[in-house]
């Protein structure tokens, strides 16, 4: 049987080139910036491939699939200086999302899936120089629906994006899961219910308190309240978190989500450059205490940019290690950077039980265009005997900055698992290496 250890995903590629707000049309400007009225429009178009699939059906033989994913999101932001203290903030938007053709390799779309809903719809205040002690914004207070992000390893986004074909509760098959398709793109990134609090600002001592409640079927609408402090100085950042589960939907659990009802978890991260020019280092170690028992995840990297260089070349390394029972929550690409295309997206299971080694090698020949090029090996820790993941993935990517709104980026994979459907494995008709391709064009206007 599959098992059901989903993150919520996004792109490589997407996470390194894709910043919507970045490029709001102003609508509206007053009192140099002090009144500011945005309009947003992004939208994605993405064809992909591969020659085999992991959806666990020995029928879907030698398991090519072709699939189509688009979104287009489209709304209004702003602020405004124009009250007794501090500054308000806020946005609404819509988003309309889509999955085509046989459905994406992991079996969580099945090509006819369609939705148009609320993305964004949050208000927020700006201290501004109210409170000289905290620094300029040392307070901000946000709610209502938006993103959120904690720390990347913990909480990036609300971004799963399943569809009519994920059913990961036995003998449930209403569609209760579907989110509207593009599983892969995973554009709803709000959680659907939020109150921020944030103190000191972005330097020295600074923090955090942290309402979400997920209205996502994926993620079992899980509701958590956090805690985050951090000391920032020009070299780097070391912080801390906590997180507590308050509560689960029923309906909607299935695996071990009943167990974050009441699950702690509690983290101490680090990064920076630690004083070294063109270098970036970031860990972070977390322990989980549920009632199954105690868990444990933990990552480090190091990278650095050779910045006189031609092309100026950077080289990243990362060891990951999740143990056998740890539950990823609402982990994506932390600090922009996923576990791999086809294992983390469509090939099982690479956020409990594994220990991933993975190398970044990216040039950039030009201001519009960056070459990537990563490697993982993928090690099982334990219960190889029931269904072995263990496998080594090769991404070869690019990022072509077309205009100022338009950006390519095409990518082929190589994944090569030990085992396959017929042996202990997920991947159809052998354990030799799936070829994967996709090509999106990403638009921000």
């Amino acid at each position: 049987m599959r098992t059901l250890s989903y993150a919520p995903l996004l792109s490589l590629v997407a996470l390194c080139t894709f910043e919507p707000q970045v490029h709001a049309y102003q609508l509206y400007s007053e009192d140099d910036g002090g009144t500011v009225l945005n309009a947003d429009l992004s939208a994605a178009f993405g064809w992909f491939g591969s020659e085999k699939n992991y959806i666990g059906d020995p029928e879907r033989e030698p398991g090519r699939m072709r699939w189509q994913e688009g979104f287009a999101k489209y709304g209004l932001n702003g602020t405004t200086d124009k009250i007794t203290a501090g500054s308000m903030y806020g946005g609404l938007s819509w988003i309309s999302t889509g999955s085509f053709g046989d459905g994406d390799a992991g079996g969580i779309t099945a090509g006819n899936e369609r939705r148009t809903a609320v993305e964004d719809a949050y208000l927020g205040w700006k201290s501004g120089d109210l409170i000289p002690a905290l620094g300029k914004d040392g307070v901000d207070f946000s709610f209502g629906r938006q993103l959120v992000t904690v720390d990347g390893f913990l909480i990036t986004d609300d971004g799963f994006a399943p569809g009519k074909a994920f059913n990961p509760i036995e003998g449930v098959r209403d569609g209760r899961f579907d989110r509207g398709g593009a599983f892969y793109l995973g554009p709803r990134l709000a959680f659907g219910n939020t109150a921020v609090l944030k103190l000191g600002g972005q330097e020295g001592l600074h923090g955090s308190l942290i309402w979400l409640k997920s209205d996502n079927p994926g993620q079992s609408k899980t509701e958590v309240a956090a805690a985050t402090v951090d000391y920032t100085t020009p070299v780097g950042s070391i912080g801390s978190t906590y997180l507590h589960g308050l509560d689960v939907d029923e309906r909607y659990a299935f695996g071990d989500r009943l167990e974050r009802r009441g699950m702690n978890v509690y983290s101490i991260r680090g990064q920076g450059n630690a004083g070294i020019e063109n270098a970036d280092f970031a860990f972070e170690v977390v322990r989980q205490e549920k009632r199954s028992g105690s868990q444990r995840a933990m990552f480090f990297d190091a990278g650095y940019t050779f910045a006189d260089t031609q092309w100026q070349p950077t080289v990243s390394y990362r060891y990951s290690l999740y143990s056998e029972g740890y539950d990823f929550l609402f982990q994506g690409g932390f600090r922009k950077r996923y576990q791999g295309e086809v294992a983390a997206n469509y090939a099982g299971s690479v956020t409990s039980n594994m220990a991933i080694n993975d190398v970044l090698l990216s040039v950039k020949p030009t201001e519009t265009l960056t070459l990537n090029a990563m490697a993982f090996n993928y090690h099982q820790l334990s219960r190889t005997h029931e269904q072995d993941f263990a496998a080594r993935e090769v991404d070869l990517f690019l990022d072509w900055m077309v205009t100022d709104n338009v950006t390519l980026s095409p990518l082929v994979g190589f994944y090569k698992p030990e085992k396959w459907l017929g042996d202990g494995g997920l991947q159809s008709g052998s354990a030799s290496t799936n070829t994967y391709f996709q090509f999106i064009v990403w638009m921000t206007f």
